[in-house]
């Protein structure tokens, strides 16, 4: 058989040297090629740990969040401190934070500070577990039941944007100036975000793991009691979290109108006399409050449902 036939179908080499490269056929497509260095191959970031600090969703350390979170509270008083020294004077009273501090030692030495806190407490604790309660049941109802949900929902939606202090009057007039009125106005200034908002939780539950559940056998009582609630209750806490401070709000709100005890009621004792150091320290206690507050509801939330942490 002749060479020939086989030497058509070899590739064309060119001989130069022992580093020659050999062409692969149709000729000058190797000299195309791009030159690639030994990284220039891989996406940039690509297999590179994401920083703590800088990192989306990148789990934080628990140093790092008590140094930045401390970071945050000192940044607040060096500004607050600056504009204490820029902008005090006759017509803007504005106290530093040593001379709120010190007015905050005289009211707690005084026993003025905690018999108005323990007031201003009960009142919300009484008026928002009432709001809380309601928005736990009838949103839950509204998330899980379609005829709840248009029966109830277009009334929620049209209630909510009823100021409630508009209605501070009305409940003087009804229930009277003492504990009745200001419990009763914390109850409705929060009830009706406190049913849409948990209605969205409980609206969130998987479809899957309810089909799961009545396949399984389960009724209707069994499904919300074993699949819906179960999954909704970190979404209800942090519901309670976000909209407790609207309960403080209308709390404000109440005794500012008629109280004889309360954080808000001080205030206004402290304004006629011009001791704007005792207000700001009584709204610093408000801030105290906040803080302690949705530090507990947060770590309820994480400590009871771990498998629900973001």
């Amino acid at each position: 058989m002749p060479l020939s036939r086989f030497a058509s179908d070899e590739p064309t080499s060119v001989a130069a040297g022992p580093g020659a490269a050999t062409a692969p056929p149709g000729g000058g497509a190797a000299d195309e090629l791009p030159r690639r260095g030994p990284d220039r191959g891989k996406a940039r970031g690509r297999g590179t740990p994401q920083s703590q600090l800088l990192g989306i969703r990148t789990p934080l350390d628990p140093r790092w969040r008590l140094v930045l979170g401390a970071a945050g509270i000192v940044g607040l008083f060096l500004v607050w401190q600056v504009a204490a020294w820029s902008l005090s004077g006759d017509s803007f009273l504005l106290p530093t934070p040593a001379d709120t501090v010190r007015a905050l030692g005289e009211l707690a030495s005084g026993g003025e500070l905690w018999s108005d806190l323990l007031a201003s407490v009960r009142r919300v604790a009484i008026g928002y577990g009432f709001s809380l309660l309601i928005g736990i049941v009838v949103g839950v109802a509204i998330g899980s039941l379609a005829s709840a949900e248009a029966f109830l929902e277009p009334q929620m939606g049209m209630l909510r944007y009823i100021p409630a202090s508009a209605l501070t009057p009305l409940f003087l007039l009804w229930l009277g100036i003492d504990e009745a009125p200001k419990i009763a106005l914390i109850l409705v200034g929060t009830v009706f975000y406190n049913v849409l908002m948990v209605a969205d939780v409980a609206r969130s539950v998987p479809r899957p793991l309810i089909d799961a559940a009545y396949t399984l056998g389960a009724g209707r009582r069994t499904v919300l009691r074993k699949v819906i609630l179960p999954h909704s209750w970190p979404g209800i806490i942090d519901v309670a979290r976000i909209n407790l401070a609207a309960a403080w709000l209308m709390l404000v709100v109440a005794e500012l109108l008629a109280a004889q005890e309360g954080l808000a009621f001080r205030i206004i004792r402290a304004q006629r006399f011009r001791q704007v150091d005792r207000m700001f320290a009584l709204l610093l206690v408000f801030g105290l409050i906040g803080i302690v507050c949705d530090v507990a509801l947060r770590t309820l939330r994480n400590r009871c449902f771990r498998w629900a942490r973001p």
